[in-house]
Parts: structure tokens; C-alpha cells; sequence
């Protein structure tokens, strides 16, 4: 999923009001299941009760324009998560079976890791497998780094300019300048939303500010992806993440979050970006 133009160009003070409105409201609605959308009633409330200042919000027959790109913003996020994410996020039995036809038309030659369950449910790292198989594809089998096991670097004039803080879970063309970055949350198996599953997201905001900083201040753009799969874990229990990863993609941190079954389409064409 891309953003939304409108959306992406806001200041910084715009994403204070997104992030503390989803705190004072909330991201959802627990009674119904569904991606809160906040009204200017809401929001007035919100402030007030807190003891925020409200001028800036305008009147009832003349709402200031950053009221109404707040108001819009969560009717568009709760919208592309109701009726585009959620459709395209897979179950374990799902990603299974697409792993399985990639895998039987492509026979790659890419590493395919293996989950770290026991027993019966010890197999390959479905969604993982999906994205390493048609990556590999799309840059015609060439030099990509599916597993560093190093941190990013980038450098200028042969000398270190930036390195990431965090391993990442692939780069192209490898962990030295690379091309593109990308990170991959499967979580077929939980049976809870844990602070490890949610320390996922704030991994990938990490990554996503210091690549922030060395655009701002270097004018190197390494892109920036995540991919997404599980449809209980993100879906089901996590669906506030879910809003903010949809946030990170407006805010410029991710160029884009691949979910689910999307992978089969998106990631062709965005690796022509990348060649």
C-alpha cells in the first residue's frame, strides 16, 4: 500500500495532533471491531478535556483546514484498512499455498528460512519464502542480501556516513549503499498481540527516522519497505498497529507497506525502482 498524496506532505505538527488523538479517542472502537473515525465534536471534546487549546480548530460553520485533513485523515485510514488491508492479509493456510505455487513455478534458488516452531508446525517461513521467491525473481536471480546478518552502511568518498542501528531483514543490493531495505512481520503463530510483535512496528519507525535524517541532511534516499502478513495477529489483535504503519507511510518513515497477498503484484513494480 502507497500513501495517499493528500496525506503525505503534512508537518510534523499535523502527525502530533494524529498520534495524541489516537491516544485520547482511540485507534478503535472495541464495542463494534472497527477502525475509529474521528468527527470535529470528537476531537473539540478531546482537547477540552485535557485542557488543550481548541482556537486553532475554527468554528462550527467555518472549521479550520487542519481540522478538516485531521477528520478526513482518519475516515481514509479507517477506510483503506476495512476495505484494502484487512482483505488482503492471509491466514497460516492461505500463505501456505501461495508459498507453495511460487514455489513450485519459480523452484528458486534464494534462502528460504525455516520458522522456529516444533513438530508438526515446523516448516519454512511462508510469507518470508513469498517475498525472497519474487524479489529474486523480479531482479532476475542478481545480487540481493536476503539475510544480513550486518548493520547498513552508508558510505561517501569510501568513508562511513551513516549506519543504521538495526539488522534488517533484506537489502539490495547489499548491506553496503543499498538500493532498498525491507522488513518482514509473519506471525502465523502467536495467539496473543505480544510487546514482541508490537516492538516489530517501532523497529521499523527506528529505521525509518534515521533514513529520514539521511535523506534531510545528505540527500540519499535508501527506500524503505515492510511487509505484513498474519490476518489473526494484525487484524484481529492488532489493529491499532495497523493504523500505525498506515501513519508511518504518510509521515515519509516506509515507503510502502506491502500486506499479505499484495506481495504478488506490488513487489514487481516497485523493484523496477529499484533497477
Amino acid at each position: 500500500m502507497q500513501a495517499n498524496p493528500r496525506f503525505l506532505n503534512q508537518p510534523r505538527k499535523f502527525w502530533a495532533h494524529v498520534k495524541l488523538l489516537s491516544q485520547l479517542i482511540g485507534y478503535t472502537d472495541r464495542s463494534t471491531r472497527t477502525i475509529r473515525q474521528y468527527s470535529p465534536q470528537e476531537i473539540y471534546s478531546a482537547y477540552n478535556n485535557v485542557g488543550l487549546s481548541t482556537s486553532w480548530m475554527g468554528t462550527n460553520t467555518q472549521p479550520s483546514q487542519e481540522l478538516i485533513d485531521l477528520v478526513h485523515y482518519s475516515q481514509y485510514r479507517a477506510d483503506v484498512l476495512t476495505n484494502q488491508v484487512q482483505h488482503n492479509l492471509m491466514n497460516k493456510d492461505q500463505a501456505e499455498l501461495l508459498f507453495t505455487q511460487l514455489y513450485n513455478q519459480f523452484r528458486p534458488i534464494c534462502p528460504i528460512p525455516m520458522n522456529k516452531q516444533k513438530g508438526d508446525m515446523k516448516n519454512f517461513n511462508f510469507f518470508t519464502g513469498i517475498v525472497n521467491i519474487l524479489i529474486h525473481e523480479a531482479i532476475g536471480r542478481g545480487q540481493c542480501n536476503f539475510d544480513p546478518r550486518e548493520l547498513i552502511v552508508v558510505t561517501k568518498q569510501d568513508e562511513p556516513l551513516r549506519t543504521l542501528s538495526r539488522r534488517v531483514d533484506g537489502a539490495y543490493p547489499g548491506i553496503l549503499n543499498p538500493k532498498a531495505i525491507w522488513e518482514i512481520k509473519e506471525y502465523y503463530y502467536t495467539t496473543t498481540f505480544g510487546s514482541r510483535v508490537a516492538d516489530g512496528v517501532y523497529e521499523t519507525l527506528l529505521d525509518g527516522l534515521e533514513l529520514q535524517e539521511l535523506q534531510d541532511n545528505e540527500g540519499i534516499h535508501v527506500k524503505h519497505y515492510l511487509f505484513v502478513d498474519a490476518y489473526k495477529t494484525w487484524w484481529e489483535d492488532g489493529r491499532s498497529y495497523l493504523c500505525r504503519m498506515i501513519d508511518m507511510i504518510h509521515m515519509g518513515l516506509v515507503d510502502e507497506v506491502i500486506f499479505g497477498r499484495e506481495a504478488v503484484q506490488r513487489i514487481p513494480e516497485i523493484v523496477k525502482d529499484w533497477r
